[in-house]
């Protein structure tokens, strides 16, 4: 397991029959715990929100196949979860259900040849969104990668996602290539 620094160090240990989980504090009201293989399910429904909030009449039960490519040991997964602090009332009946994702994986930079972090998916449900918790993610994530000596990390995003490219930008995320498609009819 790897093991990797938090900006909140309090943290405890919940074990399951099956595999070891960490629970960290990620924002106030919000924790953040590593996920497994044993997510599939989970993790293919997120994937196919974040899709069917820019797409709505769309149907992504293909993304299923994506998951299944790419998920493993090797591509760590971390669910956020609301988790109101004392004296809160709690407006969710589901507190403890995720409500965001940070999925990663690896990629080979072509140019250096150097293996670095890549964001498969960074998604936080609309009811829990613009209360820093896909920045906190974004900066769990460099420090993920960071703490394995990777120097840099990727992703990708559509130019029509304005928000998640403010984001990225607020967070000196830079441009390196155009993804080009040309429909063939």
């Amino acid at each position: 397991m790897v093991q990797h620094q938090s900006l909140y160090p309090q943290f405890c240990f919940l074990v399951s029959l099956t595999t070891l989980k960490v629970v960290e504090k990620l924002l106030p009201d919000y924790t953040v715990c590593s996920g497994s293989t044993q997510d599939f399910a989970l993790l293919v429904k997120f994937m196919q929100r974040t899709y069917q909030d820019m797409f709505p009449r769309q149907d992504f039960s293909h993304l299923s196949q994506t998951v299944e490519q790419y998920l493993s040991q090797n591509t760590p997964l971390w669910w956020v979860e609301y988790s109101p602090e004392k004296n809160q009332p709690v407006t969710d009946i589901f507190p403890s259900r995720p409500i965001a994702c940070l999925w990663m994986g690896n990629a080979i930079d072509q140019i250096t040849g150097l293996r670095h972090a890549h964001i498969f998916l960074l998604y936080v449900i609309p009811e829990h969104r613009r209360k820093g918790i896909g920045t906190a993610l974004m900066h769990y994530a460099e420090n993920w990668a960071k703490n394995r000596g990777d120097t840099q990390i990727a992703l990708q995003v559509f130019q029509s996602n304005t928000s998640a490219l403010n984001l990225y930008n607020q967070l000196a995320y830079q441009t390196q290539s155009l993804w080009m498609i040309k429909p063939l009819q």
